[in-house]
């Protein structure tokens, strides 16, 4: 069976993927997407569209 993972997101924003069977981590959440790596790797290229950080973002729009 092919390891299934989940897609994670942080405060900042930023994308990743996790093994579903593991613990997520502090500070990163579950976003609605788990499946195989390539499922989870295409939600992320569809979704995180900038990959600037979220503080950095909010900086900016002050400026």
């Amino acid at each position: 069976m092919e390891q299934q993972f989940v897609v994670v997101m942080n405060h900042e924003e930023q994308y990743s993927i996790w093994p579903a069977d593991q613990t997520i981590p502090a500070g990163w959440s579950a976003q609605n997407c788990q499946g195989d790596k390539e499922t989870c790797l295409q939600f992320i290229r569809e979704n995180w569209t900038d990959m600037t950080p979220a503080s950095l973002r909010r900086a900016m729009a002050t400026n």
